[in-house]
Protein backbone atom coordinates (compact mmCIF):
# COMPACT_ATOMS: atom_id res chain seq x y z
CA UNK A 1 0.00 0.00 0.00
CA UNK A 2 1.48 3.46 -0.80
CA UNK A 3 1.37 5.94 1.75
CA UNK A 4 -1.11 9.22 1.15
CA UNK A 5 1.20 12.32 0.01
CA UNK A 6 0.25 15.49 1.93
CA UNK A 7 -0.63 18.05 0.41
CA UNK A 8 1.44 21.08 0.07
CA UNK A 9 -0.03 23.78 2.73
CA UNK A 10 -0.52 27.52 1.41
CA UNK A 11 2.58 28.24 3.78
CA UNK A 12 5.21 26.10 2.31
CA UNK A 13 3.44 27.58 -1.12
CA UNK A 14 4.39 30.76 0.30
CA UNK A 15 7.78 30.46 1.66
CA UNK A 16 8.88 28.58 -1.71
CA UNK A 17 7.50 31.72 -4.17
CA UNK A 18 9.21 34.08 -1.43
CA UNK A 19 12.53 32.16 -1.55
CA UNK A 20 12.65 32.16 -4.80
CA UNK A 21 11.99 36.12 -5.04
CA UNK A 22 15.01 36.45 -2.81
CA UNK A 23 17.20 33.69 -4.62
CA UNK A 24 16.09 35.24 -8.12
CA UNK A 25 17.15 38.58 -6.95
CA UNK A 26 13.91 39.89 -7.90
CA UNK A 27 13.23 41.17 -4.29
CA UNK A 28 16.69 43.35 -3.64
CA UNK A 29 18.79 42.55 -0.43
CA UNK A 30 17.66 44.71 2.04
CA UNK A 31 13.99 45.82 0.72
CA UNK A 32 11.18 46.06 3.21
CA UNK A 33 8.91 42.89 3.11
CA UNK A 34 5.54 44.20 4.40
CA UNK A 35 2.78 41.37 4.81
CA UNK A 36 0.39 43.18 3.90
CA UNK A 37 1.64 44.49 0.30
CA UNK A 38 2.78 40.98 -0.20
CA UNK A 39 -0.50 38.87 1.06
CA UNK A 40 -2.17 41.41 -1.68
CA UNK A 41 0.37 40.30 -3.91
CA UNK A 42 0.14 36.83 -3.30
CA UNK A 43 -3.82 36.97 -3.07
CA UNK A 44 -3.42 35.14 0.27
CA UNK A 45 -3.85 36.23 4.00
CA UNK A 46 -1.44 37.75 6.27
CA UNK A 47 -1.12 34.05 8.24
CA UNK A 48 0.64 32.25 5.51
CA UNK A 49 3.07 35.06 4.67
CA UNK A 50 3.92 35.75 8.51
CA UNK A 51 4.65 32.01 8.62
CA UNK A 52 7.09 32.18 5.33
CA UNK A 53 9.10 34.97 6.91
CA UNK A 54 9.60 32.92 9.65
CA UNK A 55 10.59 29.83 8.42
CA UNK A 56 12.35 32.10 6.02
CA UNK A 57 14.52 33.83 8.91
CA UNK A 58 15.47 30.44 10.03
CA UNK A 59 17.16 30.05 6.28
CA UNK A 60 19.05 33.61 7.31
CA UNK A 61 16.96 34.98 3.54
CA UNK A 62 15.19 37.27 5.70
CA UNK A 63 15.75 39.78 8.97
CA UNK A 64 13.08 40.33 10.92
CA UNK A 65 13.64 43.24 13.41
CA UNK A 66 11.51 44.31 16.36
CA UNK A 67 9.15 47.18 15.83
CA UNK A 68 10.81 47.63 12.34
CA UNK A 69 9.11 44.22 10.49
CA UNK A 70 10.99 42.19 8.12
CA UNK A 71 13.98 43.09 5.10
CA UNK A 72 15.55 40.07 2.58
CA UNK A 73 18.70 39.92 4.24
CA UNK A 74 22.01 41.72 3.48
CA UNK A 75 25.57 40.53 4.27
CA UNK A 76 28.71 41.78 5.88
CA UNK A 77 31.95 40.88 3.93
CA UNK A 78 33.24 38.76 7.18
CA UNK A 79 29.24 37.03 6.65
CA UNK A 80 30.35 36.06 3.06
CA UNK A 81 33.91 35.26 3.81
CA UNK A 82 31.91 32.67 6.24
CA UNK A 83 29.76 31.31 3.99
CA UNK A 84 32.18 30.94 1.98
CA UNK A 85 34.45 28.61 4.53
CA UNK A 86 31.65 26.74 5.69
CA UNK A 87 30.81 25.77 1.70
CA UNK A 88 34.46 24.99 1.57
CA UNK A 89 34.35 22.31 4.56
CA UNK A 90 30.92 21.01 3.97
CA UNK A 91 30.79 20.61 0.33
CA UNK A 92 34.39 19.16 0.37
CA UNK A 93 32.97 16.59 2.75
CA UNK A 94 30.06 15.44 0.55
CA UNK A 95 31.73 15.00 -2.31
CA UNK A 96 34.24 12.62 -1.49
CA UNK A 97 31.59 11.02 0.64
CA UNK A 98 29.47 11.15 -2.77
CA UNK A 99 32.39 9.64 -5.18
CA UNK A 100 33.11 7.09 -2.58
CA UNK A 101 29.26 5.69 -1.88
CA UNK A 102 27.41 6.58 -5.50
CA UNK A 103 29.53 7.03 -7.70
CA UNK A 104 27.80 6.18 -10.69
CA UNK A 105 24.43 7.83 -10.11
CA UNK A 106 26.54 10.97 -8.60
CA UNK A 107 28.37 10.90 -11.56
CA UNK A 108 25.43 10.34 -13.92
CA UNK A 109 23.48 13.48 -11.72
CA UNK A 110 26.12 15.73 -12.11
CA UNK A 111 26.62 14.84 -16.25
CA UNK A 112 22.65 15.87 -16.54
CA UNK A 113 23.31 19.01 -14.63
CA UNK A 114 26.07 20.16 -16.83
CA UNK A 115 24.37 19.03 -19.72
CA UNK A 116 21.25 21.75 -18.96
CA UNK A 117 23.68 24.27 -17.75
CA UNK A 118 25.48 24.53 -21.02
CA UNK A 119 22.16 24.57 -22.67
CA UNK A 120 21.11 27.07 -20.87
CA UNK A 121 24.21 29.34 -21.56
CA UNK A 122 23.88 28.75 -25.12
CA UNK A 123 20.50 30.21 -24.68
CA UNK A 124 21.49 32.99 -22.41
CA UNK A 125 19.00 31.95 -20.41
CA UNK A 126 20.56 33.40 -16.80
CA UNK A 127 17.85 31.88 -14.70
CA UNK A 128 18.17 28.71 -15.41
CA UNK A 129 21.62 28.61 -15.65
CA UNK A 130 21.78 29.45 -11.90
CA UNK A 131 19.29 26.89 -10.82
CA UNK A 132 21.55 24.06 -11.96
CA UNK A 133 24.07 25.59 -10.94
CA UNK A 134 22.77 25.60 -7.74
CA UNK A 135 21.59 21.89 -8.25
CA UNK A 136 25.22 20.99 -9.10
CA UNK A 137 26.41 21.49 -5.92
CA UNK A 138 22.93 20.10 -4.17
CA UNK A 139 24.26 16.73 -6.00
CA UNK A 140 26.57 16.28 -3.34
CA UNK A 141 24.50 16.37 -0.85
CA UNK A 142 21.93 13.97 -2.08
CA UNK A 143 24.39 11.51 -3.02
CA UNK A 144 27.04 11.29 -0.35
CA UNK A 145 24.19 9.15 1.59
CA UNK A 146 24.80 11.43 4.83
CA UNK A 147 20.97 12.80 5.59
CA UNK A 148 22.07 15.21 7.89
CA UNK A 149 25.05 16.52 6.17
CA UNK A 150 22.10 17.18 3.47
CA UNK A 151 19.96 19.04 6.30
CA UNK A 152 22.29 21.25 7.79
CA UNK A 153 23.69 22.17 4.34
CA UNK A 154 20.01 22.51 3.21
CA UNK A 155 19.48 25.52 5.29
CA UNK A 156 21.75 27.83 3.80
CA UNK A 157 21.56 26.63 -0.19
CA UNK A 158 19.17 29.92 -0.38
CA UNK A 159 21.49 32.25 1.03
CA UNK A 160 24.15 30.41 -1.18
CA UNK A 161 22.27 31.13 -4.30
CA UNK A 162 21.24 34.29 -3.89
CA UNK A 163 24.74 35.33 -3.59
CA UNK A 164 25.21 33.45 -6.39
CA UNK A 165 22.83 35.45 -8.52
CA UNK A 166 25.00 38.59 -7.63
CA UNK A 167 27.79 37.15 -9.57
CA UNK A 168 26.23 36.13 -12.19
CA UNK A 169 26.34 39.76 -13.19
CA UNK A 170 30.19 39.17 -13.95
CA UNK A 171 30.78 37.67 -16.74
CA UNK A 172 33.86 36.56 -16.36
CA UNK A 173 33.21 34.94 -13.09
CA UNK A 174 30.25 32.74 -14.87
CA UNK A 175 32.56 32.04 -17.42
CA UNK A 176 35.47 30.54 -15.41
CA UNK A 177 33.08 29.10 -12.87
CA UNK A 178 31.51 26.67 -16.14
CA UNK A 179 34.56 26.13 -16.67
CA UNK A 180 35.50 24.47 -13.19
CA UNK A 181 32.34 22.52 -13.11
CA UNK A 182 32.74 21.30 -16.17
CA UNK A 183 36.77 20.15 -14.55
CA UNK A 184 34.67 18.71 -11.93
CA UNK A 185 32.74 16.37 -13.64
CA UNK A 186 35.60 14.86 -15.83
CA UNK A 187 37.56 14.59 -12.17
CA UNK A 188 34.30 12.87 -11.15
CA UNK A 189 34.27 10.54 -14.19
CA UNK A 190 37.97 9.66 -14.06
CA UNK A 191 37.42 8.43 -10.72
CA UNK A 192 39.67 11.41 -8.95
CA UNK A 193 38.91 12.69 -5.85
CA UNK A 194 41.85 14.46 -5.54
CA UNK A 195 41.63 16.98 -8.72
CA UNK A 196 37.66 16.95 -8.06
CA UNK A 197 38.59 18.34 -4.41
CA UNK A 198 41.25 20.78 -5.50
CA UNK A 199 39.08 21.99 -8.36
CA UNK A 200 36.36 22.60 -5.71
CA UNK A 201 38.58 24.39 -3.35
CA UNK A 202 39.55 26.83 -6.18
CA UNK A 203 36.14 27.23 -7.21
CA UNK A 204 34.76 28.43 -4.10
CA UNK A 205 37.88 30.21 -2.97
CA UNK A 206 37.76 32.73 -5.95
CA UNK A 207 33.86 32.99 -5.01
CA UNK A 208 34.74 34.22 -1.45
CA UNK A 209 37.76 36.60 -3.13
CA UNK A 210 35.46 38.29 -5.99
CA UNK A 211 32.95 39.16 -2.99
CA UNK A 212 35.82 40.62 -1.16
CA UNK A 213 36.64 42.63 -4.56
CA UNK A 214 33.40 43.87 -4.99
CA UNK A 215 31.67 44.00 -1.53
CA UNK A 216 30.12 47.28 -1.88
CA UNK A 217 27.33 46.23 -4.02
CA UNK A 218 26.08 43.53 -1.60
CA UNK A 219 27.24 44.15 1.80
CA UNK A 220 24.55 47.35 3.18
CA UNK A 221 25.26 44.98 6.50
CA UNK A 222 28.59 46.98 6.85
CA UNK A 223 27.08 50.18 7.08
CA UNK A 224 25.28 51.95 9.79
CA UNK A 225 21.51 51.06 10.10
CA UNK A 226 19.00 53.96 8.02
CA UNK A 227 16.49 54.13 11.61
CA UNK A 228 13.95 54.87 9.48
CA UNK A 229 13.68 51.84 7.73
CA UNK A 230 16.34 49.41 9.99
CA UNK A 231 18.63 48.65 6.98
Amino acid sequence: MQPIERPESLSESVTKRLRAAIVSGDLALGQPLSERQLAGLLEVSKTPVREALAQLRLEGLVRILPQRGAFVFTLSQREVVEICELRQALEASALRQAMERNPASFLEALGAVVVKMRKARKRRDEKTYLTEDTNFHLCFFSHCGNTLMQQNYGMFVGKIAALRTHLAHKPQHTELSFREHEAMLEAVASGDAATALQVLDVHIARTKETYSAGVTDIAAADRPPDRRTGT
